[in-house]
């Protein structure tokens, strides 16, 4: 199992990053997040997502200093704040300063724009291809980026973003968007992959976990990683992160994949991106 925890999807610079991982959202800074990187460090995780956003860099990051795990063994992610974003390319140098020094672990593995503000993203994606060229992320992205902010972006851009990390989950798959990011080689990632906990309820899911003999959760994160795509299930309970990590020892069907493909509603649980309140 510690061994599967590590698989990883390859940048298209080269960066080796895991295929499965924690997400922070929601979780307070301070202990709640510390006992929860620790938990899923423990259990074998080997990747952490935060943002500035999340306010919870600073517990991320000490979580990783007394992991006893080598630095270079935790790929560690955090974002750009909408806030710093709107205020141009010497707001968003800063911005990633003060994420440095919260996390307080060297360089980050990546870096990501968390949202594409209108108008602004193209001297934040130049801040960030200075903040790479600098060598103080080791990988660079985007988040909630849709085919058409990427097009635009790529009309500026010097580095092609290496992530794309966006909502994804069974009743919104965006296979235009999918489509879009492999033929740029941009790796995937999900965001509430469980559609916060919503997953559950669908009838076509528990059938099929109960046909594997494993839990619906551990259904949909298996579909993430058969597709491809980076995933990131959030929890503060120690036997769900540790139970959310148990998808490397069976594979679903192609027709089971199928089936799940087919729950697409194209219905989203979090914010539509062109739509964002910034």
């Amino acid at each position: 199992m510690a061994a599967a925890l590590t698989q990883a999807l390859r940048l298209h610079n080269g960066v080796e990053m895991p295929v499965f991982g924690l997400g922070t959202w929601q979780i307070p800074d301070g202990a709640p997040v510390i006992q929860a990187c620790r938990d899923a460090l423990e259990a074998g995780y080997r990747h952490i997502d935060t943002a500035a956003g999340y306010n919870n860099e600073k517990g991320v990051g000490q979580a990783v200093r007394e992991s006893g795990l080598a630095r270079e063994d935790i790929f560690v992610t955090t974002k750009l704040g909408n806030p710093e974003h709107r205020n141009g390319y010497d707001a968003c140098l800063k911005a990633f300063d003060d994420s440095f020094a919260k996390l307080h672990i060297g360089p980050v593995d990546l870096y990501l724009i968390h949202w594409p503000c209108p108008g602004k993203y193209h001297d934040a994606w130049r801040a960030l291809e200075n903040i790479y060229a600098s060598g103080r992320a080791r990988a660079i992205g985007v988040s909630n980026f849709l085919p058409h902010h990427l097009t635009d972006l790529l009309t500026t851009a010097e580095v092609v973003p290496m992530v794309d990390q966006v909502e994804f989950h069974p009743r919104l798959m965006q296979k235009d968007l999918m489509t879009f990011l492999r033929r740029q080689k941009i790796v995937q990632e999900s965001w509430s992959p469980l559609m916060q906990g919503k997953v559950l309820a669908i009838p076509e899911l528990q059938e099929i976990a109960k046909k594997h003999h494993k839990t619906v959760a551990q259904v949909v994160i298996r579909w993430n990683i058969q597709h491809d795509v980076v995933v990131i299930p959030k929890s503060t309970h120690r036997e769900r992160i540790v139970s959310n990590a148990q998808v490397f020892d069976f594979e679903l069907s192609a027709d089971d994949m199928k089936q799940i493909d087919a729950l697409d509603q194209d219905k989203r649980v979090g914010p539509h991106p062109d739509h964002f309140n910034f």
